[in-house]
């Protein structure tokens, strides 16, 4: 059943049926003309994929995220980082990577990031004398600092699969995630300094802390959310919620951006978008059975721990496994399909879950600016008006830095574990 499985699933994608479709239909073939598994047991487990009050968090961060950049969000946190990072070589690089950061904070999805902050930030950067790719390139491999910076859509979901506590998920992106910004940020400006990318004039102090008082708002949604879950005052669910009216108060009171129309547009957006990972995640639970009742991950684990059962290496491992998985397939898509692989190998030789997770939603976020299937890479292909081989080319050195943060978080989970240690 397995065989068929794997068969169908590489022939709907090849005849270019969507992921989330192919993975029920490959599911359904297997089971149904391969296994002989009552077509009843499909459907329970569409239904049990998505019956979790923890993937309630999916749809309103989403919504919170869209909310906050509709709202004014994203200009005013890019007026914020210009004003202490723009003098600087690069400076309005490395202001596009902070203000990804800081909306990171709030999305908790890359291509989300890449948009909101791309939208503001490639035409100054093309405008002041950066090359197109530079600037594209530049947004696209920031982006990718939304998945794990907290909250985060894709750990929301390995935390689900894993039966992991989201709290200390969130907790363990931090240091990691801040470690990505500053290692993007002496890419761009090393780059920057070599080809004469110059910085904006300095600003008063007056105009740091009127942008500051502008962005206040803005700043404090992440800690309310972190703020709020880290205190146990919610859960991370109730914390989305949270966000989302608090967004809402923002946007339609305070920086008065929102509008009626704005607002409906923002909501049926979010539908959209809810509904493409939720229905992945439905049908990606029937190839998660097929795989569990084959004993596909224990045959994964034992062949493995046949290499090595050394933790690093067995960690390295996955990390290839990652970076050549995330060439091809989105992050939420191979999150689904390879934690019930990975799991029971990292279980086997005492690997913290948590720890693990936070591999793995780096490892597929660099996914994100990868070739040919890189997310980020082609919503900054279309916002600069560049061609995929353009920023393909310009990418590299911020792909390669990012596989060097991978190895130094592997080598290091006192890293990762020290907040969530430390607060809980």
């Amino acid at each position: 059943m397995a065989e068929a499985l794997f068969f169908s699933f590489a022939l709907f994608v090849i005849l270019g049926v969507p992921i989330a479709v192919a993975l029920g239909l490959a599911g359904l073939v297997a089971m149904t003309f391969f296994g002989h598994v009552p077509l009843m047991v499909a459907v329970q487990k569409v239904f049990s994929g998505v019956d979790s009050f923890t993937l309630m968090a999916i749809p309103f961060f989403i919504l919170a995220g869209n909310i906050m950049s509709a709202g004014g969000v994203s200009s005013r946190l890019v007026d914020l980082a210009g004003t202490f990072l723009g003098r600087a070589s690069g400076g309005l690089a490395l202001v596009s990577t902070a203000a990804c950061t800081f909306f990171g904070a709030i999305s908790g999805s890359a291509p989300a990031t890449t948009a909101a902050i791309g939208s503001i930030m490639i035409k100054p950067m093309v405008e002041r004398g950066y090359s197109r790719p530079f600037a594209a390139a530049t947004v696209a491999a920031s982006g990718t600092i939304g998945l794990l910076i907290p909250p985060s859509i894709t750990a929301v979901i390995y935390g689900v699969i894993a039966n992991v506590s989201i709290a200390k998920l969130f907790m363990g992106g931090v240091v990691p995630g801040l470690i990505m910004a500053v290692a993007l940020m002496g890419v761009e400006y090393v780059i920057s300094k070599k080809r004469g990318y110059h910085g904006q004039e300095p600003v008063s102090m007056a105009k740091m802390i009127q942008a500051l008082n502008r962005a206040i708002l803005a700043l404090f949604m992440p800690v309310i959310i972190l703020g709020g879950i880290y205190g146990g005052v919610f859960t991370p669910t109730e914390a989305a919620v949270v966000a989302v009216v608090y967004g809402l108060i923002v946007g339609l009171y305070v920086y008065k951006e929102l509008d009626y129309k704005t607002t409906v547009k923002v909501f049926l957006n979010s539908a959209k978008s809810t509904a493409v990972i939720m229905y992945l995640v439905a049908t990606a639970h029937i190839f998660s059975y097929i795989l569990a009742s084959e004993e596909i991950p224990q045959k994964i684990t034992s062949a493995m721990l046949g290499i090595s059962s050394d933790p690093i290496v067995v960690l390295m491992l996955i990390n290839l496994a990652l970076l050549v998985v995330g060439t091809f397939l989105d992050n939420a898509v191979a999150m689904v399909l390879l934690t019930p692989i990975f799991y029971p190998v990292i279980s086997s030789i005492g690997i913290d879950p948590v720890f693990f997770g936070v591999i793995m939603v780096l490892g597929l976020a660099i996914g994100q600016i990868t070739p040919p299937v890189g997310l980020c890479l082609f919503v900054a292909c279309d916002i600069g008006k560049v061609t995929i081989e353009e920023i393909s080319k310009e990418v590299v050195p911020w792909l390669i830095v990012l596989i060097l943060v991978l190895i130094l978080v592997t080598f290091s989970p006192g890293m990762v574990m020290w907040i969530p240690n430390a607060m809980m």
